[in-house]
């Protein structure tokens, strides 16, 4: 039988939406406050959402059991599976000694800590969100930056705050280019739109980067590195996004940022150099930074062979996230599965859509054109280049999968909140209730992103989620639907760094274990204050600024 989701199962939308609510309050909670394990807090906020989704939203128990198994397998596939390989890859280079090599080039190029976060945590990451998305640029900061001496909480915070104005066009554009698909936008309009709310963050991203880390005063002594870190990309940024399309708007910003501020720095260094690898204020883990060490300098040779295997790696990531590689691989080997007991049997129903709508549930078992498949494929061949032998790549592997192994069970447990929570419509319910705020919707929409990011831990499934509520009330309101539209992934951006999914990979990549509330705890007014900072923007683009919604192509 079909199953239709009711968003108001009460009559009455503070009740519902307060039950709505109970499953990621009850999740947040025991990671924030009570200092409850990972796996453990993701497992209670499961419960609870099969007793909403079961009790309170009328949701069939068989049905709302094999949602959540399609999520835990959406968990362990793609994410878990990148999360693996790259501290796979960074197992293998610590073990063998380039990764201090890498560490001391990095250092050569400035002792700085502020500016090394700017190149790597920002710049670097960018890069890797262009390319690969779902985890991979938290993944491979975060290990840099710990690799470098910096506390685990710097490592881990400061590389999910710099992951937030690239997320919009990550993985090649995806989560625009499926906003566009799934809901009938036109790309290249939602697509400049995008482009016109960003840069001004990518601007202002880099300086709140920096402050978080070290204070004003130190953000002020090294603020012409941070102006040409933000300017060369928002620039590039706004001009891809505007006049080529989606795909490559990261990439090419990130590339010009490294390649700007690296040149900057070969003409101009800060007065004081900062050497702090813990951050201002209270650190929980400042006793668990390295003391820096000297500076070796390395020949030319040893240079290559270190930075050889992130070469190799950030090869086989783009080209892993190349379109026509994806379906030439998928056309080798990507079963699909269509999920009995759900699949098509579940209707969303409007206003969230026109007309009754049923809800696919088939996995794709696309081992081959994963992104963790490059990246694994890219480990053992960096592997063979630092001269591992198969015995010591197999073994090095097995330890890596026992090291991960709770991060990568609460990632499934994560996904599969996240997947029950879709299928059982709570998290329209609360979509809904930003729905309801009339002449403040431009700014409360935004955070229906930053809301639906931080629930999915995706940029694209909250865009797949709530991109057409979003038209829909703009229609109804008189705003542009594609102002909307565009203000649902670049508000959902600043929801990345608190999505559990994100923390998870962050500790994991620092060695952090246990520690996600910690982190959360850290990041979650940073995650706020910018969504509101977004949401504010929006509104004047709305009322105050109607000309930046002009076409201009």
């Amino acid at each position: 039988m079909t199953w239709q989701q009711i968003y108001d199962p009460f009559g009455n939308m503070i009740i519902s939406t307060a039950l709505a609510a109970i499953p990621v309050v009850v999740m947040l909670a025991c990671l924030g406050f009570f200092h409850i394990k990972a796996h453990i807090a993701a497992g209670l906020g499961l419960l609870a959402a099969l007793a909403v989704a079961v009790f309170a939203y009328g949701m069939p128990a068989e049905m709302a059991g094999r949602a959540a198994l399609f999520g835990g397998f959406t968990g362990l596939l793609p994410i878990g599976w990148i999360v693996l390989n790259i501290i796979f890859l960074q197992q293998l280079a610590e073990q063998n000694g380039s990764f201090k090599v890498l560490q001391d080039s990095l250092s050569g190029i400035t002792e700085d800590r502020r500016i090394q976060l700017l190149l790597i945590a920002f710049c670097f990451g960018a890069f890797f969100e262009g390319a690969a998305g779902f985890g991979t640029p938290v993944a491979v900061t975060a290990g840099i930056l710990i690799g470098l001496g910096f506390s685990p909480l710097a490592a881990s915070g400061l590389s999910l705050i710099a992951n937030t104005a690239p997320v919009a066009f990550g993985a090649l554009g995806t989560p625009v280019i499926t906003l566009a698909k799934v809901h009938g936008y036109d790309l290249m309009e939602v697509t400049a739109m995008i482009g016109r709310q960003l840069p001004f963050f990518s601007l202002l991203v880099p300086f709140w980067l920096i402050w978080a880390f070290a204070g004003r005063k130190a953000m002020m002594e090294i603020w012409p590195a941070i102006v040409v870190t933000g300017v060369s990309f928002a620039v590039p940024q706004y001009l891809v996004s505007n006049f080529i399309g989606p795909e490559l708007v990261d990439i090419i910003a990130a590339i010009v940022s490294m390649a700007s501020l690296v040149l900057f720095l070969r003409v101009w260094q800060p007065k004081n150099v900062w050497r702090s690898p813990s951050l201002r204020g209270k650190d929980v883990s400042a006793h668990e930074a390295k003391p820096p060490a000297a500076i070796v300098v390395h020949s030319r040779e040893a240079l290559v062979r270190a930075w050889m295997p992130w070469v190799i790696l950030s090869v086989f990531v783009f080209i892993w996230g190349l379109p026509s590689v994806k379906t030439a691989l998928n056309g080798v080997f990507a079963p699909s599965f269509p999920m009995g007991g759900l699949h098509n049997l579940i209707e969303k129903m409007p206003p969230v859509v026109m007309a009754p709508t049923k809800e696919g549930a088939v996995y794709v078992l696309n081992l081959l054109s994963a992104t963790g498949t490059g990246i694994l494929l890219s480990a053992i061949l960096s592997a063979l280049f630092m001269k591992y032998n198969p015995v010591e790549i197999v073994r090095t592997f097995v330890r890596t999968l026992w090291m991960v192994r709770y991060s990568l069970m609460t990632i499934v447990l994560m996904l599969a909140l996240g997947t029950l929570t879709r299928y059982s419509g709570t998290d329209t319910t609360l979509g809904l209730a930003f729905a309801n705020t009339g002449v403040f919707y431009p700014f409360f929409g935004t955070l229906m992103g930053w809301i639906g990011v931080a629930m999915t831990g995706s940029d694209t499934a909250s865009n797949v989620l709530f991109g057409g509520m979003q038209k829909v009330a703009a229609d109804q309101l008189g705003l542009a639907p594609n102002l909307m539209g565009a203000a649902n992934s670049s508000g959902g951006v600043m929801g990345k760094m608190i999505d559990a999914q994100s923390i998870v990979v962050a500790s994991t990549a620092t060695r952090w274990f246990n520690h996600e509330g910690d982190i959360l705890r850290y990041v979650f007014f940073h995650s706020i204050a910018l969504a509101s900072l977004v949401g504010l923007y929006v509104t004047l683009q709305a009322y105050v600024w109607p000309f930046t919604l002009m076409v201009v192509r």
